[in-house]
């Protein structure tokens, strides 16, 4: 299949299911509208607002609510599941368009909801029921986000806008914790769980402004569409064999937790003991964000220049050597930072070009399916990657650990070569 290498309307096929404004490839200077912002703006205050309940979990479960760390595993590992489950049920509900606002907008509030309720929690199984449902609402809503998302872009501008929402959720990253830091010394840890609403309801509000310029840009009202996940017509559509390189991809991708984990091993030494090298690992961490979302933003440029093949491709070679520095680096600064760098610019890119490769692939009316089975290879791919690699560390080493996904990694650039998306065709 050919490249799409984001031309003028008049030099590739449209989508029949965009609207006027989509299929406008050569509106290049009013691209940039504000529901792509709404939608950017959504990512990163909601990244925000979880992730600095995230980073305050553990001290509050073990602190405050006198549990061990087998709870923390147990509620993290179940909520992890839950998202590629929900993301998965997701897409079906996504696919009305007058329907995913309403479940983009919904989602977001529940989040915030069941998020900040944590702080008032007095037992684990309230924090592992809240958590559950915040991350259940966070999957069911992200196939309605990022086909609200396309819905409102001009098809040669997609790989853009995807780094846009993209660069918002990896900036979020970098602010949570930076929040969590300074509420815990001002108010506690109750109190700042509790603040985690603030930032939440931002996205709720960012997310209702994409969703009033969807309606906006929406040429024609739909009937209502059957919930269904439409394995068979993915299957012909080409998105199964996009998945492979994904899979592989997916495969490699460490948690970020190991990452660190990996960091503060390497970094204790030079006159650091444990306490000031994790310190210094947490802050290389937020160098790792802040490179992912300036990958993120250019890698959506170079999208819509050359396709999503060539960047999915550059985010699993760097992602190769950023393992293989975490797997033989010296107990030195600098190589731990490059690595950081490295992987942050991996995921930078392979994120973005795996969205845009959906958006690109299939017809609106299916779009939502798409989403929802990427979220669930990411999902399933990710805990997998983490588990095998957390018992190969523990039995042999953390250099065999990343070499492991490392190879992943190289497979997936190997393979990068499937996701040549083709404009998708519409069916009576």
């Amino acid at each position: 299949m050919d490249e799409n290498h984001g031309n003028p309307a008049g030099s590739q096929p449209q989508d029949p299911s965009a609207t006027p404004e989509q299929s406008d490839g050569g509106a290049e200077g009013r691209w940039l509208n504000k529901g792509i912002l709404g939608v950017g703006s959504a990512s990163f205050f909601s990244d925000a607002g979880h992730e600095l309940v995230t980073s305050l979990l553990p001290s509050f479960l073990t602190s405050t609510l006198h549990a061990g760390p087998a709870a923390l595993g147990a509620i993290e590992g179940v909520s992890d599941a839950l998202v590629g489950l929900s993301k998965l049920a997701g897409g079906p509900l996504s696919n009305e368009p007058s329907r995913r606002a309403k479940v983009a907008s919904g989602g977001y509030l529940l989040t915030a909801v069941a998020t900040a309720l944590i702080g008032i929690t007095t037992m684990v199984w309230q924090v592992a029921g809240l958590r559950a449902l915040a991350w259940a609402a966070r999957g069911i809503r992200s196939p309605a986000r990022d086909t609200l998302l396309v819905s409102i872009t001009p098809r040669a501008a997609y790989g853009r806008a995807a780094g846009i929402e993209r660069a918002g959720d990896n900036a979020g990253a970098i602010v949570g914790p930076l929040l969590a830091g300074l509420l815990v010394g001002l108010v506690g840890v109750r109190h700042a769980i509790l603040f985690s609403f603030i930032p939440s309801i931002f996205a709720a509000v960012a997310i209702t402004i994409a969703a009033r310029q969807a309606r906006q840009v929406l040429a024609t009202p739909t009937g209502r569409t059957t919930l269904t996940f439409n394995f068979g017509e993915l299957r012909r559509s080409g998105a199964a064999r996009a998945l492979i390189p994904v899979s592989f991809f997916e495969f490699g991708n460490l948690a970020t937790t190991l990452l660190i984990l990996r960091a503060t091993e390497l970094l204790t030494g030079e006159g650091r003991n444990l306490a000031a090298a994790a310190a210094l690992a947490i802050f290389l961490y937020a160098a790792h964000n802040a490179a992912a979302t300036i990958a993120s933003l250019l890698g959506g440029q170079l999208i819509d220049r050359t396709g999503p093949r060539v960047v999915f491709a550059a985010g699993a070679g760097v992602y190769v050597a950023a393992y293989l520095l975490f797997a033989f680096s010296p107990h030195s600064w600098g190589p731990v930072l490059a690595a950081f760098l490295l992987a942050g610019i991996g995921i930078g890119f392979a994120e973005t070009a795996e969205s845009t490769t959906v958006a690109l692939s299939l017809p609106d009316r299916i779009r939502g399916n798409g989403f929802g089975i990427l979220g669930l290879v990411q999902s399933a791919g990710d805990l997998g990657a983490t588990v095998t690699a957390g018992i190969l560390w523990a039995l042999f080493s953390p250099a065999v650990a990343f070499s492991y996904a490392a190879v992943w990694m190289l497979a997936s650039l190997i393979a990068s070569g499937a996701l040549r998306p083709t404009a998708p065709v519409e069916t009576a």
